[in-house]
């Protein structure tokens, strides 16, 4: 696949001295436009927001393992929403709504995406910068807007949103249903309408950067599966994400306008509102069409983070590339046809929901070739299991743990069984939650040197993945069995149904699992920040990587590279080559420094570079390899 690109390397650059601008500390840490300090924000708001979940996570936990017991300190910090020290029923639907919003979108799309396609793909492609460097700097300052108005939805009177983190109507869309549908619904559109701006924006940056700004030789078959996954990513996001906008707009007028979009006879505390004609399914469909692209928005970065990873630390190419960069296709196309596998219980006809299983259970396919090939990558490789390696590891683990309950959930008349019990809980904390968490995580380990210029300290990495490891086993594998056994989710309380008496011994399990996990992270909390300052000092290319980005100094100034942009000569999985003598050969190195260790598949058809590799190998007694 050879596409034109546009070289931007010496010729226009090198004249501008990009790194001697005078920069403010508002310029240069603030209002950024460099790509490396607009992912480090990124990076640093996602982690703020996911602590701000974690505790969410953790007090909605406690009140589920022990529902009438009572605790004073929760009264301390939350007020009027844990009277007598027990979480209030309504408060509790906004600990999950609330929790489930910012892992979902503020986290696992805005921190896992912003972070490393704003830090890779100048990098991995050859670029001096994104495209726009202005519309990159806006992308985050809506992100950042949007999550400071998400927290100060707590502090209002009548609390924040408590639809669910899918804010299904009618809940959301009367105000006066109850407390989280006032203001503190209002504002979750609000947050939410700001946010979907700062993805368009990026999203619209990622894919014109990596279309039209690669270096020399870097053609789409050269480009790292990273690049792949943030491409394809941003595409599915540049579709789906302005029909959420869509179904909010909607939703706005039916709160404030008086419309009927979703609403349709409603009594709300003995009134019968003039509401006629709306319907909440049609909300259902409109957010499930961004909803299950949203998955693959989560979880297509992290495979390809994972991709890069374990190729380098297997020292071995990576597996069936191109299947690999089909299967992202593949799964970016089924992404947009399978929405209305959430929706079985809604009363949908039999044969649409036969039509939505099929494709569910086709989009299993690519997946599956992803998961096989990063067995068939480690196989027989010379593994370094750096933190970096685990979580990468750990990320193919949840992703096929998690995968395989999707089959079951893929199943119509299986899921009206499982839809509304703790089966569903389990199987997306698992294969998009967790899956996702540690594909984030082995990024964050793996480019910490490239972002901050300093080592992570390896003895926290490993207890760092350790604990999340088998606490996330421990929290979500035993709902599993909950929710086959029929207990549903969303329940402030068990204790009033006796067949659920059983299960109150796994809920504190699995409670005290969260909470040893959150108290994991300060683990990786303290070898982050600490490290920024006190980390060994990283060399340029400490994992000995085949990719672009390791040929840029250390030190960071705007446009990466000093001098010209490498230009590209080979894949990126050169790893391990027979006949040379290093088990890496980078990106930037031509063939003509490596003719003892060239294949003559290597050249893709070039009859004149094949010509004088055959010369050379017969000067000197050397072998042939042909691989078709």
């Amino acid at each position: 696949m050879s596409t034109t690109v546009i070289s931007h390397g010496a010729a226009d650059h090198d004249s501008h001295d990009h790194h001697h601008h005078h920069e403010t500390f508002w310029t240069k840490y603030v209002f950024s436009q460099d790509h490396k300090m607009i992912a480090k924000q990124f990076l640093i708001t996602g982690i703020i927001m996911a602590v701000f979940a974690m505790i969410l996570s953790i007090l909605f936990r406690i009140q589920i393992a022990w529902p009438d017991a009572e605790f004073p300190i929760l009264e301390v910090f939350l007020g009027k929403w844990a009277e007598g020290g027990r979480i209030k029923p309504e408060f509790f639907l906004s600990l999950v709504t609330i929790h489930g919003t910012m892992m979902v979108f503020f986290v696992l799309t805005a921190g896992l995406s912003g972070t490393f396609s704003n830090l890779l793909i100048p990098y991995q492609i050859g670029a001096r910068d994104m495209a726009s460097p202005l519309m990159n700097m806006l992308s985050y300052w809506f992100f950042f807007v949007a999550c400071i108005i998400m927290i100060a939805s707590f502090f209002i009177e009548s609390g924040p949103a408590s639809a669910g983190w899918t804010i299904y109507p009618p809940l959301s869309a009367v105000p006066t249903a109850i407390a989280g549908s006032g203001l503190g619904m209002t504002l979750w559109l609000a947050s939410m309408v700001l946010f979907i701006a700062s993805q368009v924006l990026g999203g619209t940056n990622y894919v014109s950067t990596i279309l039209n700004m690669r270096t020399k030789g870097m053609d789409l078959w050269k480009m790292p599966l990273t690049i792949w996954a943030f491409f394809l990513t941003a595409i599915v996001g540049l579709l789906s994400f302005p029909v959420l906008v869509s179904a909010v707009v909607l939703l706005i007028f039916d709160r404030s306008a008086g419309t009927s979009f979703y609403l349709s006879d409603l009594v709300v505390g003995g009134q019968i509102l003039p509401n006629e004609g709306g319907s909440p399914i049609l909300f259902q469909h409109l957010f499930w069409f961004l909803g299950h692209p949203e998955v693959y928005i989560v979880v297509m970065p992290a495979l390809g983070l994972t991709s890069e990873v374990i190729s380098t630390n297997a020292r071995k190419p990576i597996f069936g590339y191109h299947a690999m960069v089909y299967s992202l296709v593949g799964i970016t196309v089924l992404s947009f046809i399978v929405w209305g596998h959430h929706m079985f219980v809604t009363g949908m006809s039999p044969f649409l929901g036969g039509v939505f299983m099929i494709t569910t259970l086709i989009i299993a396919v690519p997946s599956a070739v992803k998961a096989f090939n990063y067995i068939a990558t480690l196989w027989r490789g010379n593994i370094r299991f750096t933190p970096a390696m685990m979580f990468a590891i750990g990320m193919v683990s949840f992703f096929v743990s998690g995968g395989v309950t999707g089959i079951f959930l893929g199943n119509a008349a299986l899921d009206i069984n499982l839809h509304d019990t703790y089966f569903v809980v389990a199987h997306f904390h698992l294969v998009m939650g967790s899956a996702s968490i540690f594909g984030m995580l082995c990024g964050v380990y793996h480019w910490y040197p490239k972002m901050f210029g300093r080592m992570m300290d390896e003895r926290l990495g490993y207890l760092h993945f350790w604990m999340t490891f088998i606490g996330a086993y421990l929290v979500f594998f035993p709902m599993h069995f909950m929710g086959v056994d029929g207990v549903p989710r969303r329940y402030y309380s068990f204790t009033d149904f006796p067949f659920m008496e059983k299960w109150v011994s796994v809920n504190i399990l699995v409670t005290w699992a969260a909470i040893i996990s959150a108290l994991a992270q300060v683990a990786f909390l303290w070898n982050f920040f600490a490290s920024i300052w006190l980390g060994k000092r990283a060399p340029q290319n400490p994992w000995n990587s085949n990719t672009l980005e390791w040929t840029t100094p250390v030190e960071h100034f705007h446009g990466n590279w000093p001098g010209e942009i490498p230009e590209v000569h080979r894949w990126p999985y050169d790893y391990s080559k027979p006949g040379h003598d290093e088990d890496f050969i980078p990106q930037h190195i031509p063939y003509s420094q490596t003719m003892s260790s060239n294949q003559l598949h290597d050249f893709e058809g070039d009859e004149e570079a094949i010509r004088i590799q055959k010369a050379w190998n017969k000067e000197n007694d050397r072998e042939e390899t042909i691989i078709h």
